[in-house]
């Protein structure tokens, strides 16, 4: 049985009137929640400056070391050439490429026995122009006697009494056969062929039983005594030390500039000490530089002595470093902190300074500039997204206080 009284007018009105009063109530408790919030607090937070990496780098007398390459070649190279000629009967047994020859010792040794009897004849000629110079002597002693005896307190009226012109043929007679007693004794002392120097054999084109022609070449070697590294610089470099220095030195080594020669050779890096000797008295009209020449004495002094350093062979590529005048007061800037337009970024009071002070010289590692007040510098090596003067920065120093600079002890450092 359906209920009859929910569709009565009043029950409707009575639904609204709750349904008004539910919203009328939701709506005033939010106005009141509205009204009685409190606004957030306001923080102001703190501007952080940016973090940078410096350096410090502190004034120091700095040499300028001066950078190159070049290869290596003998200072003497020479020829074996023999000056007679014949069949050879004896080689050195180090007479071949490579090896190892002292001063004087015979390279080879030519048939003498041709030599020998020119020897013998010109000593026989020798002696027979010396019997005849004595008896023109004789002679003229016998005539001089003679004329006096028929011709007292006279004197001749002629050379040919006295025999003065058959005694002067006579004297020169033996002068030549003692030119040709020496000429012979010289060829016979070249069928030796030996060298002034210590050698080390670079070709050998000779074996016993060949003949060999004077004047053909059988062979070449080049000098232990010394090797020589061509290296070229450019102009601004050369300005650094006396590029003449050496050819004008007439002492020691002292007197001219030293210079560092480092090779690597078997894994290993190996330093010579030289030093520069001249110039090559030209500029390369390509590449428009100046070649220095680096002299380096007993290059190959390992292989007399029980040294654990190889011999610097020629044809070896090498670095060299040639000690430069010093630089005084002087700041060693690292390349990566010299930005655009030769600008450094400098701390100072926690505030960045953009400062363009004037490059003296630079390398590969180093900007060398002259300390303004004799104090260092707080150098930025990292990056700023906008670098603006006077701004606050933090800094972090970058590994070290400061860079490694150049010094004198990088030219003396052990193999």
């Amino acid at each position: 049985m359906k209920r009859k009284h929910a569709n009565r007018p009043g029950f409707s009105f009575i639904r609204a009137v709750v349904s008004i009063a539910v919203i009328g109530g939701g709506v005033a408790g939010a106005y009141t929640l509205v009204k009685m919030r409190k606004p957030p607090q306001k923080q102001e937070l703190p501007v952080i400056a940016p973090l940078v990496k410096v350096v410090r780098v502190k004034p120091a007398d700095i040499p300028m070391i001066i950078h190159g390459y070049g290869t290596v070649r003998p200072r003497v190279e020479v020829d074996i050439v023999p000056e007679v000629s014949g069949k050879v009967v004896s080689v050195h047994p180090q007479f071949k490429i490579g090896g190892f020859i002292g001063a004087g010792e015979p390279l080879m040794q030519i048939d003498r026995r041709d030599y020998e009897l020119a020897l013998r004849q010109a000593n026989a000629a020798v002696a027979d122009a010396q019997v005849r110079l004595d008896m023109e002597v004789a002679e003229a002693d016998v005539a001089r006697s003679e004329w006096e005896q028929l011709h007292p307190d006279t004197q001749p009226t002629s050379p040919l009494v006295l025999r003065a012109p058959q005694i002067a043929q006579a004297r020169a007679t033996l002068e030549s056969a003692q030119a040709q007693l020496a000429t012979a004794q010289l060829r016979l002392d070249r069928t030796t062929l030996s060298l002034p120097f210590d050698v080390r054999i670079l070709s050998e084109k000779v074996d016993v039983g060949q003949y060999v022609v004077a004047g053909q070449s059988v062979g070449s070697a080049y000098g232990m005594e010394s090797a020589e590294v061509e290296v070229p610089l450019e102009d601004v470099d050369l300005a650094w030390f006396d590029i003449f220095q050496g050819e004008k030195a007439s002492g020691g080594a002292s007197a001219r500039t030293p210079a560092q020669v480092i090779a690597r050779f078997a894994a290993a890096e190996h330093v010579r000490e030289g030093y520069v000797t001249r110039t090559v008295g030209q500029v390369d009209r390509m590449s428009r530089q100046v070649s220095v020449v680096v002299e380096v004495p007993k290059p190959f002094e390992p292989f007399a002595d029980a040294g654990d350093r190889p011999p610097l062979l020629p044809g070896t590529f090498v670095q060299v470093r040639i000690q430069g005048r010093t630089l005084e007061n002087a700041l060693a800037i690292p390349r990566d902190a010299v930005r655009a337009g030769n600008e450094l970024w400098v701390v100072r009071d926690d505030r960045l300074h953009i400062e363009k002070p004037t490059v003296i010289r630079a390398d590969r590692d180093f900007a060398y500039i002259q300390s303004p007040d004799g104090q260092g510098l707080t150098v930025i090596v990292s990056s700023l997204d906008t670098p603006v003067e006077g701004m606050a920065l933090r800094t972090r120093a970058n590994g070290e206080e400061a860079p490694r600079t150049p010094n004198p002890g990088d030219l003396d450092r052990a193999n």
